[in-house]
């Protein structure tokens, strides 16, 4: 019944956003933008150094940013203890030619697709998310 119910369930769109604006302006807004949706920025990978440092590669400019709601992340947690798989929230911003591409992850298209009770905190979730990324300019 779930698989049927699935086929007929619009797909939300994407939580991600292409600005004309520069990589580091970008980045820059974003912590203050996860914060108005109670959202902190516990890590940082950049990708591009990464990249350089362990495989003397070149890659565009690409941050993951991983962010956390402790008071979402708490109900969720109490209701499996899986959901720590997909903690903290990461949200990518990097390059691309002379746009800067912000996305984030959608938790309803995670282990909240599998697990019904967590299907209302990942909504929630992602209507904070959509919020941060709207308002991002």
């Amino acid at each position: 019944m779930l698989e049927i119910l699935r086929m007929f369930t619009p797909t939300p769109p994407p939580l991600e956003k292409t600005l004309a604006r520069s990589y580091d302006e970008v980045l820059a807004g974003i912590p203050a933008a996860l914060a108005t949706e109670g959202f902190g920025v516990l890590t940082q990978i950049d990708v591009q150094e990464t990249l350089r440092a362990k495989l003397g590669v070149p890659f565009r400019r690409y941050k993951i940013l991983g962010a956390c709601n402790p008071a979402l992340a708490h109900r969720a947690l109490q209701v499996s203890l899986e959901v720590g798989l997909m903690l903290p929230c990461n949200v990518i911003v990097y390059e691309d030619g002379n746009a800067t591409v912000v996305r984030a992850i959608d938790p309803t298209r995670t282990i909240a697709a599998e697990h019904a009770e967590l299907r209302p905190i990942a909504e929630e979730v992602r209507a904070k998310l959509a919020r941060v990324i709207e308002q991002i300019t």
